[in-house]
């Protein structure tokens, strides 16, 4: 039997990722944890789905809890919980905020659920994956953030759009921070086979128009509409089901890097891996062009700077 946890469930993101997951119809149970305050509200948002997932004939068991006894024989624990980005802030703003709250989940992870894989989503995600680490005290494999993986799917979105073009056709990847300080690969991005540059030739589009539409595409949408909500839920779900199946996909999440790459130690960060049922199989190495590799760099420094700063604030309380 197949079952995860999604904590902050009461939340937009949880509650869509728990949709989402049951319409696949590859799990047997999801327990939607949330504060007690939020019990009621997503006793009803189960009662919406089961009327839903009616219509499709889809099994599956659903469950509201606050109690952390619930999270035992969990396969997987999302932590969606924590202090929303609005409009004017950096993901970084929230840091100190959410380091104490995803502290905490993770100890109780630990408690009951030992052999579960942690799934962060908590902004900024980067940090908190290693915050969540060291409170589990999991093996690395075993803690992952979303991070790039959602800036990778919109990078997608956004060149099959410029291009007008089904987004099939379009191979490419986003690493490091999952914020202002991300590094498109785009000097290795291909669309049909054919790298991005051979694109770029024939249009007055440039690389720097790209990167910076890239890098408001939250924002963006946050100013819009107050929050990002289907894409996100998207690739988490993505994310949960390639666990799940053990698809051994490639993609890009936030993971403890003590060395892979060449100048980053004891940060984490986005980079490719080969996921599966057991969490993290392979990082993947990759080659990057000078300008690539800096940034990159600019990135390890930056996350680890902050993730500094909150491990300091966390010891003092």
């Amino acid at each position: 039997m197949v079952k995860i946890t999604i904590m902050g469930a009461s939340g937009t993101i949880g509650k869509n990722v728990a949709f989402t997951l049951a319409r696949e119809d590859i799990i047997d149970e999801i327990v939607m944890f949330s504060r007690p305050s939020s019990k009621e509200k997503v006793k009803g948002e189960i009662l919406d789905m089961y009327d839903a997932l009616a219509a499709e004939d889809i099994d599956i068991k659903l469950k509201a809890s606050c109690d952390y006894e619930d999270l035992s024989g969990s396969k997987i624990v999302l932590i969606t919980s924590g202090i929303p980005r609005k409009p004017g802030m950096d993901r970084l703003d929230l840091a100190i905020p959410n380091a104490k709250l995803i502290r905490d989940y993770s100890k109780k992870i630990a408690q009951y659920a030992p052999d579960s894989i942690i799934l962060i989503v908590t902004n900024p995600v980067d940090v908190l994956t290693t915050v969540a680490l060291e409170a589990s005290g999991f093996d690395k494999k075993r803690v992952i953030g979303v991070g790039n993986h959602l800036d990778s799917l919109r990078l997608k979105t956004i060149l099959a759009r410029k291009f007008n073009i089904n987004s099939g056709e379009v191979h490419t990847r986003v690493i490091g921070e999952h914020g202002d300080h991300m590094v498109p690969l785009l000097s290795y991005t291909t669309i049909g086979g054919i790298l991005l540059n051979n694109f770029m030739t024939r249009t007055h589009l440039k690389k720097e128009d790209l990167v910076d539409q890239l890098k408001n595409a939250g924002s963006t949408i946050i100013n819009k509409k107050g929050a990002t909500e289907y894409g996100p839920s998207y690739a988490i779900s993505n994310l949960i089901s390639t666990i799940v199946t053990d698809s051994r996909k490639i993609v890009t999440v936030s993971t403890y890097l003590e060395g892979e790459v060449e100048g980053v130690y004891d940060v984490s960060l986005g980079v490719p891996v080969i996921l599966s049922k057991d969490g993290i199989k392979n990082i993947i190495n990759i080659s990057m062009d000078e300008s690539e590799k800096e940034k990159f760099l600019d990135a390890a420094r930056v996350v680890k700077k902050c993730t500094y700063k909150v491990q300091d604030e966390l010891n003092k309380q």
